[in-house]
């Protein structure tokens, strides 16, 4: 693997990521266990359709940590989670799937978004048109955006549901530390209900340890997979706890090839931004 370029920092855009390597983890996990059994294999294998392309190769591997009616869980600080999340919300789309989000922490960059998507030959309004977003501004807009997934759900049905941050509204002052553990339990409960009945796969965002959610391990939805993220100088790792494996992505240096070339060959035509029409065959004549 090669350095990167020194001044170019993060977020890592998929279009410069050099490569992956995936490979045994020799780590021991200090992590929570899993907790709850694994499903059976027939059970593991009925989804109800790919919810991330097969090309660039990274998101099959994104894929294979999932599990539908279950909850995998991203966990580690935001400058690795954020530029994965934009990474699966563009593989989303060019797997014409639909993400449903709600956003604890209002971090949601929709130009990233869209840029990132332009660059895998994805119109960006196409990206965003496939992302649904609720956003609360106090903990108890939360709990009722939570409680009000489930009829969202049958309303606009979608391939990922994702809850990023969703702690952060109820680490205030405005919120009492009973009260914050209450709440935080019942979201955790719903959220399990939520899962075993939408029977698609769900993404938990966390910045920091499981204390920071009370009911999540106990009450919450039954986990697919914890990935552990870490900003590393040449790039992200991610450890899953289930295979016992970690995945290094490492940007490339300036004028290497980037792993969206093999991408397919036969991208939807995308009309690029600011720059002069095509030349046609014909030429204009009056009359």
């Amino acid at each position: 693997m090669m350095s990167p370029s020194a001044a170019r920092p993060f977020p890592l855009p998929l279009e410069e990521v050099a490569s992956f390597t995936e490979i045994p983890d020799p780590l021991p996990w200090t992590g929570p266990p899993l907790a709850r059994p694994r499903p059976s294999p027939a059970r593991a294998r009925r989804a109800a359709r790919p919810f991330l392309p097969d090309a660039p190769a990274i998101f099959p591997w994104l894929a294979r940590h999932f599990t539908p009616g279950e909850a995998t869980i991203w966990w580690g600080p935001s400058s690795a989670a954020e530029p994965l999340l934009e990474m699966l919300y563009v593989g989303s789309a060019l797997a014409r799937g639909s993400v449903s989000l709600i956003e604890g922490a209002n971090r949601f960059h929709p130009y990233r978004v869209g840029e990132l998507g332009r660059s895998l030959g994805v119109a960006p309004e196409s990206v965003l048109s496939r992302v649904r977003i609720a956003r609360a501004f106090t903990a108890h807009q939360l709990v009722a955006l939570v409680d009000g997934w489930s009829a969202e759900a049958r309303q606009r049905r979608a391939t990922l549901y994702v809850a990023h941050e969703l702690p952060a509204l109820f680490e205030t002052e405005e919120v009492r530390p009973e009260e914050r553990s209450a709440l935080l339990r019942h979201v955790a409960r719903t959220l399990g209900e939520f899962a075993r009945s939408v029977r698609a796969p769900m993404l938990l965002v966390l910045n920091g340890g499981f204390e920071r959610f009370p009911g999540l391990l106990e009450e919450g939805p039954r986990f697919a997979d914890i990935l552990a993220l870490a900003r590393r100088p040449l790039g992200l790792t991610l450890r899953s706890h289930r295979d016992a494996t970690r995945l290094e992505l490492v940007r490339r240096p300036d004028g290497q090839r980037g792993i969206e070339e093999f991408a397919p060959s036969d991208p939807p035509e995308v009309i690029p931004w600011a720059v002069r029409s095509r030349p046609t065959a014909r030429h204009w004549t009056s009359g």
